[in-house]
């Protein structure tokens, strides 16, 4: 370690369910060099297996979901000697090389205005970066570089004083669009974020829809993120917007049928606090190329 070494404080989630994944995701994090790294796993309702020696752990009595086990992670290693930085990593997730942490280090270091570093997602046996994994709204060009106005959650680096500044992730969200409602309040704070699709990280090209909650949880926590964030007239528009998508994108009537049951849930209310974005956040969101109604 030397001085000009960056600190960062990584959190990875368990639920001791990949006993082959976890052990290669943990290990191409504990071999970063060019970084002063903590590391704290947190079971969510488990005690964590499989981890190496000298890593923190965190056992939550029950699962909490993936936004609160992930503030439970960050909030173990607040405090004094808290990290620059807090990097949320999926634990099916691989680094490629050694240096991917130090080089989305130096990627904030020529952005200072990004709160959040976004390096580029493929899936390790194809090379693909899928469309949810691009967050802007032209994903047809993963390779192109720039402000962002949301986040893939899974992996993803947040300068520490901004993710305290924002509030931490919606833990009441449980799964499905925490990164949308943060990377908001990030952007209400007046900073960005940034893409850097040339710092490549792997992760396996899943289907989310594979979670029996997904279609649930998606309409709810849209309808959670609108009433949380937006301005009182675009709550209307960007729910109407995100309904005929979905409605347009959807094949499975069961799944439509679902996703309308979870839009009802939202709609009654559950969404926690009402802090809207600025009209001046709006303006911003917008000329960085995403309006917050899409």
């Amino acid at each position: 370690m030397t001085g000009t070494e960056a600190t960062v404080d990584a959190v990875v989630l368990t639920m001791n369910d990949r006993p082959d994944e976890f052990p290669r995701a943990m290990a191409s994090l504990l071999a970063q060099k060019g970084v002063d790294l903590r590391v704290v796993v947190v079971g969510n309702g488990v005690v964590p297996d499989h981890v190496p020696a000298g890593v923190r752990t965190v056992a939550l009595a029950e699962n909490t979901g993936i936004p609160q086990g992930r503030n439970a992670g960050a909030d173990a290693l607040a405090g004094p000697d808290a990290g620059e930085f807090v990097f949320f990593f999926d634990n099916d997730a691989v680094l490629p090389t050694t240096d991917t942490l130090a080089r989305l280090v130096d990627e904030a270091r020529r952005h200072p205005e990004a709160a959040y570093l976004q390096p580029r997602i493929a899936d390790p046996d194809t090379g693909v970066t899928v469309r949810r994994w691009v967050p802007r709204l032209g994903a047809g060009d993963p390779m192109r570089p720039g402000t962002v106005t949301v986040m893939a959650e899974g992996v993803v680096l947040v300068r520490r004083a901004d993710y305290d500044r924002a509030g931490g992730w919606p833990g009441h969200f449980f799964l499905y669009h925490e990164g949308l409602d943060l990377s908001w309040r990030i952007w209400d704070l007046g900073r960005t974020g940034w893409y850097a699709p040339d710092i490549t990280v792997h992760h396996p090209a899943t289907n989310p829809a594979r979670h029996a909650l997904y279609f649930r949880l998606v309409a709810r926590n849209r309808v959670w993120v609108a009433y949380r964030r937006l301005p009182a007239p675009l709550i209307p528009l960007y729910l109407a917007a995100w309904t005929l998508l979905t409605v347009a994108r959807t094949r499975s009537r069961a799944g439509l049928a679902t996703w309308f049951a979870g839009l009802r849930e939202g709609l009654r209310g559950g969404h926690g606090e009402r802090r809207p974005m600025s009209w001046t956040t709006v303006w911003r969101l917008t000329r960085a190329g995403r309006p917050p109604i899409v």
